[in-house]
């Protein structure tokens, strides 16, 4: 048994993010350990930020969402030390990427989002797609008020595929 609880949490994070081939958002990560009741929040986001201090964890903020990714550090220390992590714990991990990876991955690779845009008093929205850390479209709209500002965001969320395969016919 680990003495250091914190170092359970942390090997925990680093087998997730080790699991899949895209990054994570903190909100991904926390959502998993927290329905688990594997630990509470501040304790995850102090773990979190030690990891990213370690350099075992790199971040990202795109669009006002954290997005981690292990290191190469990362991976060699949980190489180390990942026999500590509980079976069923790992069991847990494996099961939830399997049922969800689709979900995850669509959450981190759709991202919309807007802003006020003072000096023209309209609404700036931007809209990106991503599949593999590649931009696939990358959209930035001005529109007049927020309610449509939203709407488009919301959209962007379900029609993104439609809209980037509209494009391509039209633009090739």
């Amino acid at each position: 048994m680990l003495q250091d609880p914190l170092t359970l949490y942390k090997l925990i994070v680093l087998y997730m993010l080790d699991r899949v081939n895209f990054p994570l958002t903190n909100a991904q990560v926390s959502d998993f350990i927290l329905e688990r009741e594997y630990t509470n929040y501040l304790t995850l986001q102090q773990v979190i930020n030690e990891l990213i201090d370690t350099r075992m964890v790199s971040s990202r903020t795109i669009l006002n969402r954290t997005h981690l990714s292990i290191t190469p550090e990362g991976r060699e220390t949980l190489h180390f030390f990942q026999n500590r992590i509980n079976h069923g714990i790992k069991n847990d991990i494996n099961t939830y990427f399997r049922e969800n990876e689709y979900v995850l991955r669509n959450e981190v690779s759709v991202l919309a989002d807007y802003y006020y845009r003072a000096a023209t008093g309209e609404y700036e929205t931007h809209l990106i797609a991503k599949d593999r850390g590649i931009n696939l479209v990358d959209l930035k709209m001005s529109v007049p008020t927020e309610e449509m500002a939203k709407n488009i965001c919301d959209n962007w969320q379900k029609k993104n595929q439609e809209i980037y395969q509209y494009l391509t016919k039209q633009l090739f």
